[in-house]
């Protein structure tokens, strides 16, 4: 009987983000607006890197895809927690749950892996100059994020295919607003330590190499930079090697704290922060990093915004005529 009990129902019930928040519903609405500054920051910058073309080349194709990640990202547990709140239902479905950690997996891998190939981009554009057009050209460019993303989709097809099979012997309860790999694995009844031995592997692959070679790469940069001449040089590669390395920061940190921490400091609170920052927060401050600290974004916005008031003012003129 208490077979059959177990197999009744295949859905997972989301606790939800912090249930004994006496304020939640402000909270929830908070996250929204940061949703909606999220979508159309990313957005923005996205049009602008394809409508102007001084932004065509190899550091802002990256940044584009990188805010494409970004939109995804933050789609993938935004929307779904807010119905959860509003429509009163905590549930998802096995193949919704499976399909949110898919994605948010897919996504966070890719986006580990481009920032390293952003990093590496800096680095042949200051230290290898000369070769930059051959080393960075489009086709290859192309061929290093579409890696990324094919690397990200294997790895986390892998993870979801595994953890998505295990059987479920306690109550299917996730205390997270978001189904998630080390939140599921507390919810059966099987040995799972050698896979947990896999994660911790799998992480060092995709998180600790991965930020090892962003750092090599930016202490190359910054000898590089300190042997720059012209003052305007040093300026310009500082600011756009500081955008990226705030990015890093706020991506890289709270990955490591989620899945490099021993399992004894582990708590659901400080994994629902965590993946709040780096899932929620992070998407939103992107953009603004790289627009409100490069010239050549403000540049292209400020061309568009005029030429768009000139076209008003010409149709205007015309209507005035006619």
């Amino acid at each position: 009987m208490e077979k059959n009990n177990k197999t009744v129902t295949t859905d997972f019930i989301l606790l939800g983000l912090w249930p004994e928040f006496s304020h939640l519903v402000i909270l929830i609405f908070l996250i929204l607006l940061v949703y909606l500054m999220a979508v159309i920051g990313n957005a923005i910058l996205i049009l602008l890197i394809w409508l102007d073309s001084r932004l065509h080349c190899p550091m802002y194709f990256l940044l584009s895809q990188l805010s494409l990640i970004d939109v995804a990202l933050i789609s993938t547990t935004v929307p779904k927690m807010a119905t959860n709140f509003f429509s009163g239902k905590r549930t998802i479905s096995h193949i919704g749950c499976g399909s949110q950690i898919l994605f948010s997996l897919t996504l966070g891998i890719s986006e580990c892996f481009l920032l390293t190939l952003m990093s590496y981009d800096r680095y042949i554009a200051i230290c290898n100059p000369l070769r930059y057009s051959v080393m960075m050209s489009h086709t290859i460019c192309k061929q290093m994020v579409i890696g990324s993303w094919v690397g990200g989709a294997i790895t986390s097809l892998v993870h979801t295919a595994y953890v998505m099979h295990l059987p479920i012997c306690h109550p299917r309860e996730i205390p997270h607003f978001l189904c998630e790999v080390m939140a599921l694995l507390k919810l059966t009844c099987e040995d799972i330590s050698a896979y947990v031995n896999s994660v911790v592997v799998s992480s060092f692959l995709v998180v600790l190499i991965p930020l090892s070679l962003i750092l090599a790469s930016y202490i190359r940069i910054f000898l590089a930079v300190v042997h720059m001449n012209s003052p305007e040089g040093k300026n310009k590669a500082l600011a756009t090697c500081f955008s990226h390395l705030c990015v890093v920061s706020l991506y890289f940190g709270p990955a490591v704290l989620v899945y490099m921490r021993p399992g004894s400091f582990k708590t659901p609170k400080i994994n629902q922060s965590l993946f709040m920052f780096n899932a929620i927060l992070t998407p939103m401050l992107n953009p603004l990093i790289y627009s409100l600290r490069n010239k050549d974004v403000i540049a292209a916005m400020k061309s568009i915004v005029i030429s768009r008031c000139f076209l008003e003012k010409v149709k205007h003129h015309r209507a005035c005529y006619t």
